[in-house]
């Protein structure tokens, strides 16, 4: 568990133990290069003959500085628009339940692109063991923690803390409520 702060709370030894995932964590920084300022600039230079610095410049630098604003743009707009308070420390929804992989409000996702390339991948079988709050669970938390100002589910307010999936703060209750996609034995 030597690749985790809180080594002493989160055990990280299936991943430590995953050899892809290490080979990842390896050549992190060279794939980086490759795939963001390398290999962009020569398709434009290899096939239609562009200038390859300029191809640098644009295929390279810009597309990554404008992937990376629309990214944190995104995340400024849910944090903006999209905020639900729970309680003080909590302003939304990723941030009570990120354990979620919806990672936004339960309702509808039709534009939520993110949640959609999960949901892809989940059905070609890439990507399972898919958590998502319930209704259920969202009420008793905002009803229990929140400051009054969230509106939602009409349902009684309950004991039992949200916060990383499998810790002991989840009851048994709120475990069984949760809704897993694709489940691995």
């Amino acid at each position: 568990m030597k690749y985790c702060p809180n080594s002493k709370k989160i055990d990280l030894s299936d991943l430590e133990n995953d050899s892809v995932v290490m080979f990842q964590k390896k050549t992190y920084h060279l794939w980086t290069v490759l795939w963001c300022y390398v290999i962009p600039p020569l398709i434009p230079w290899y096939f239609w003959n562009e200038d390859i610095w300029l191809s640098f410049i644009v295929m390279g630098v810009m597309r990554q500085a404008v992937i990376v604003h629309f990214s944190l743009l995104g995340n400024s707009v849910a944090h903006k628009y999209g905020n639900r308070p729970f309680d003080k420390g909590w302003h939304n929804f990723h941030h009570v339940f990120p354990w979620d992989y919806r990672s936004a409000e339960v309702g509808n996702y039709k534009y939520n692109f993110t949640t959609g390339f999960i949901e892809l991948m989940n059905k070609i079988g890439w990507a399972y063991d898919l958590k998502a709050v319930s209704a259920d669970v969202v009420s008793k938390r905002a009803l229990r923690t929140g400051d009054g100002t969230w509106k939602g589910y009409d349902m009684k307010n309950q004991e039992g803390e949200v916060w990383g999936w499998g810790d002991g703060d989840m009851n048994k209750e709120e475990v069984e409520l949760v809704c897993t996609f694709n489940k691995i034995k």
